[in-house]
């Protein structure tokens, strides 16, 4: 199948419109691991509510929701997972105030000794069936629902844009050279929150200056090298548009068959074209300065991408 926008679709609830605007921001997910009968997903029990929901929480003050998911399912659960495709966006009044909860399905990739709270004081693992029929609210089945219905994930890939490096115009040196400027920097440490998420067991880059220095903090938390790569740089002289973003996709597609997750930063000239060719479409893939996508495959093959 082509690439799946997950990130437009939602579920509104308790007489919210979708164009309110949202007062409270949440995130969570569908954490998974392989059962003996099959995928088994995470509940959790809150003894203030008396009931079964999702893993989620509310995001602190900048902080990205797919950071803010990641950390609260850690925080209710023990579990430390890894983020693989958005699910459906649910939307409802808390306490009065417009409330929006962004979800995503994430893999299981360790657990520590849960200890029950006043929060959370109990966590199960169950059928996706038996969740469904769990969960105190149909938002929550909706959202597993949603979850069920992907294919499975074999391997995720994060692809970014280079963070902000001045203007080009400026520039005297070769363009290749061309560093981050001070907001680029600044994107750059943000992004390694982002990078870490994922796992990466490798990180790759354009030969630009600029790509290479936007994994840098990644690379120095995670101690992973950078690896330079042609397949991911923007047009040289000649050479047609189509050609390089046919060669990104080439490159990506290889890095996901192989199984393990990445982390890659390309050229805005080069992203548009390699989405096109992975998902299949014609879309608006354009990419600002320090963005990025979140790309889930089954193999070589896409099966999501969502704007981070």
């Amino acid at each position: 199948m082509s690439g799946r926008r997950a990130a437009r679709t939602g579920l509104t609830v308790s007489g919210m419109t979708d164009d309110e605007p949202v007062r409270i921001r949440a995130a969570g997910g569908v954490v998974w691991r392989p059962g003996p009968d099959g995928v088994e997903v995470c509940l959790v029990h809150r003894p203030r509510y008396n009931d079964w929901s999702l893993p989620k929480g509310k995001l602190d003050a900048g902080e990205h929701p797919l950071r803010a998911a990641v950390r609260e399912v850690a925080e209710e659960t023990d579990v430390q997972a890894v983020p693989q495709v958005r699910l459906p966006t649910v939307r409802y009044r808390s306490e009065g105030r417009p409330k929006a909860v962004d979800y995503w399905s994430m893999r299981a990739a360790a657990s520590g000794g849960f200890q029950p709270g006043t929060e959370v004081d109990e966590v199960r693992w169950l059928g996706v069936d038996e969740a469904v029929r769990r969960v105190s609210y149909p938002h929550d089945a909706e959202v597993i629902a949603a979850f069920a219905a992907l294919p499975p994930v074999t391997n995720t890939v994060l692809l970014l844009r280079h963070a902000h490096a001045g203007r080009r115009g400026t520039w005297t040196g070769p363009d290749t050279g061309r560093p981050l400027d001070a907001q680029g920097w600044a994107q750059a440490y943000a992004l390694a929150d982002l990078v870490a998420l994922v796992r990466p067991v490798r990180l790759l880059a354009a030969a630009a200056r600029r790509c290479v220095q936007t994994l840098d903090p990644a690379a120095a938390r995670l101690d992973l090298p950078i690896e330079v790569t042609g397949d991911l740089d923007e047009p040289k002289p000649g050479q047609q548009p189509d050609e390089c973003g046919l060669a990104a996709a080439a490159c990506l597609a290889t890095l996901a068959a192989a199984g393990d997750p990445v982390a890659v930063c390309s050229q805005g000239k080069v992203i548009p074209g390699l989405l096109e060719h992975l998902t299949g479409r014609a879309d608006d893939f354009t990419t600002p300065k320090g963005g990025g996508w979140l790309l889930a495959f089954a193999g070589d093959r896409l099966l999501a991408a969502d704007r981070l």
